[in-house]
């Protein structure tokens, strides 16, 4: 069991500096932008163009763009958004997609594909309703094709799972989705990783401002984490909304299965095992403002009675939060998410909440997971090599590995050559 203790009472005076309140630092938090553990927001200002068509979806919207010699809608590929707050934003996507290491959509219309961009009303959503956004897609994609080439159809990150679950529900529905390839992009089939720690501190300041607290508890971030607290009090626990979805998949066959349909993996990690450099029980956010001195999040360490967080936001008690039995999850190889930065860039911004930050990264989404051969339940789990036999019992026909940890999601030379090497 973990336990809660209260250290010290931390002094809320240094020299003739006086405390802040707790309406302060409420109207402080509130009136910025939320903190969003997702990739984003947006660093340029660059607009995406007009797209050729627009498609209202139950849920959802699509966003089509024309391959290069196509008047019409002739050899589809779908790509599905991933988790984050609020509806799809078309300009992220693009920015994601197109503007960072390699331009991916250009590459795909280059070779004469098309383009539709799946986007949800809300990204926080439940993964199974965002996935009628997508079955609506993909029948849509069908009706208004020109000729008969296969559709290709996928997503980034969450968008690998809602489509997973998409195609194999139209299947158990009798529906014919004509999709020769699936493809999952740094996917987390069989968990993603926030750390417990700042999950704690998200549920700790929610009496200030909710915004990251509904996040952390959000429908498809329950379905989406391995480990997932509810109040900064609760023992980490697989979500009942995660055992509902994966129970929801097990209804539909877990994977598309049609003959025809091809399935392939692309993961933001090694497969040698090499982790990404996270120490575990390392200081990753600490308190220096006077609203939080005597606060520090640190790397999740395996073992028991592990401490992972000191708590002191505005009031003076300082909690400790522990954690027993979880494996040093930071340092896995895989995608990283600057989780621990994206906070701390957002408290520096509060007044009184000023912290340092000598660690912005952690895994989110382990190797092992983007090719679903293993829960990452134990450090061996996490940090042994995949081997090829696993990968011959994983329900991919290929995968492709990035060849160092690096940022969930990026769009990479090699990785997306590999992938538009598969496209029909």
């Amino acid at each position: 069991m973990r336990s809660v203790r209260r250290g010290p009472a931390p002094t809320l005076r240094k020299g003739n500096a006086v405390s802040i309140t707790e309406e302060q630092a409420a109207e402080a938090f509130q009136s910025g932008s939320p903190i969003i553990l997702a990739p984003g927001p947006q660093t340029t200002d660059r607009i995406p163009p007009p797209p050729d068509d627009v498609w209202e979806l139950p849920y959802g919207t699509a966003w089509v763009y024309y391959g290069e010699g196509n008047g019409r809608l002739t050899r589809p590929v779908l790509v599905a958004d991933g988790f984050s707050v609020g509806p799809t934003d078309l300009s992220l996507t693009w920015e994601l997609l197109e503007h960072g290491p390699y331009p991916l959509l250009s590459e795909i219309r280059r070779r004469g594909r098309d383009v539709v961009l799946v986007g949800y009303h809300e990204r926080s959503a439940s993964i199974l309703q965002n996935a009628d956004a997508v079955m609506a897609a993909v029948i849509e994609a069908i009706d208004r094709r020109e000729g008969d080439h296969p559709l290709t159809v996928g997503g980034f990150s969450m968008g690998g799972l809602v489509t997973r679950y998409a195609l194999a529900k139209l299947e158990t529905d009798g529906i014919e989705h004509q999709t020769q390839l699936y493809y999952s992009y740094d996917s987390p089939h069989t968990g993603a990783w926030i750390p417990i720690a700042l999950q704690a501190f998200a549920h700790y300041t929610k009496k200030l401002d909710r915004r990251f607290s509904d996040q952390i508890n959000s429908p498809a971030a329950q379905e989406l984490l391995w480990q997932h607290i509810a109040d900064w009090e609760d023992k980490p626990a697989t979500s009942d909304r995660r055992i509902a979805f994966l129970r929801a998949l097990e209804e539909v066959g877990n994977w598309p299965r049609a003959r025809e349909t091809r399935l392939i993996a692309l993961a933001n990690g090694p497969s040698n095992g090499e982790g990404n450099g996270v120490a575990p029980g390392a200081g990753a956010v600490i308190g220096r403002g006077l609203a939080v001195t005597g606060t520090e999040l640190r790397t999740q360490s395996e073992g028991d009675d592990q401490l992972v967080a000191k708590l002191r936001v505005v009031t003076i008690p300082t909690r400790e939060i522990r954690t027993n039995g979880l494996p040093d999850f930071d340092g896995a190889p895989g995608g990283t998410l600057p989780g621990f930065g994206i906070l701390a860039d957002a408290l520096n911004k509060v007044p009184g909440f000023g912290v340092d930050n000598p660690i912005r990264e952690h895994c989110f989404v382990p190797a092992v997971s983007a090719v679903s051969v293993r829960e990452p339940a134990t450090h061996d789990d996490l940090y042994t090599p995949i081997s090829d036999e696993e990968l011959e019992e994983s329900p991919f026909h290929d995968v492709k590995f990035a060849s160092q940890s690096e940022t969930h999601t990026l769009v990479t030379e090699e990785l997306s050559t590999w992938f538009l090497d598969q496209l029909p």
